[in-house]
């Protein structure tokens, strides 16, 4: 398929997870992709890599002048990179607190504001922020990621209402617990891995955790001409885990 052929697209954190399937499937949906990253050495052309830190408005301002230089202008953003917490408002200092804030929520505003010069001059502006279950089900010890993710959602409401009269649409993709490095990791630290993917994977109604890939189909939707009339919509991918509630089996 070809039907992004022509744009300009860049995704943050894209060098591995949800950012790289998404780079990826752009790629072959025939965008011309980038991707900034704290570590892009292992993005492979046809992406184009470069280094960004997300917490850092210089380093973004350059990073998104630079990318945008390589492919040309740009008519795409994905503002994915993001970092996760655990545990309950007890459980984490100011400092972290005020780390992951910067980079889920502040992330998504200096990559946007960056961007936005360019995204004026497209005439097929999108932007999608990877946003989470998070920001509208209640999750156990996820505290401070929740409200990270919760306060994306917004943003990307009042981005939306912002900016659509410039023809900018802006959009989220709210996934489910995805098979990512990032849950690899949380898999790895639990006392008994086996059992909590198992717990994972049952509390989404679909029984399974949600694909990398699966996230990345709707964010390259939200991203593509397909998707002309939908601004400020939050797209789940999470097996029904929000939307759904089922009785127990057998019952």
């Amino acid at each position: 398929m070809s039907e992004l052929t022509g744009l300009k697209a860049l995704v943050t954190g894209g060098a591995s997870g949800i950012g790289r399937a998404t780079a990826e499937l752009l790629a072959a949906r025939g965008a011309e992709v980038a991707v900034l990253d704290l570590d892009p050495s292992a993005v492979d052309r046809p992406l184009r890599a470069h280094l960004a830190d997300v917490s850092d408005d210089t380093s973004v301002r350059s990073a998104v002048a630079a990318a945008a230089d390589d492919l040309g202008g740009l008519d795409i953003l994905v503002n994915n990179a993001g970092i996760g917490a655990a545990g309950t408002v007890e459980d984490n200092a100011d400092t972290e607190w005020h780390r992951v804030l910067d980079v889920n929520v502040l992330g998504i505003v200096r990559t946007t504001r960056a961007a936005l010069p360019l995204l004026r001059a497209s005439d097929s502006p999108a932007i999608v922020n990877t946003c989470s279950i998070a920001a509208t089900a209640g999750l156990p010890q996820r505290a401070l990621y929740s409200a990270s993710k919760g306060a994306v959602q917004a943003l990307t409401l009042a981005m939306a209402a912002d900016h659509v009269r410039e023809g900018i649409r802006v959009n989220c993709v709210n996934p489910g617990t995805a098979d990512t490095p990032w849950v690899g990791r949380l898999l790895n630290r639990a006392p008994d891995p086996v059992a909590e993917r198992a717990a994972l994977n049952a509390r989404q109604p679909m029984g399974r955790l949600v694909t990398a890939e699966e996230v990345a189909a709707a964010i390259v939707y939200l991203a593509s001409p397909a998707a002309a009339s939908v601004t400020g919509t939050a797209l789940a991918v999470d097996g029904g885990m929000q939307g759904l509630r089922l009785r127990p089996e057998g019952q």
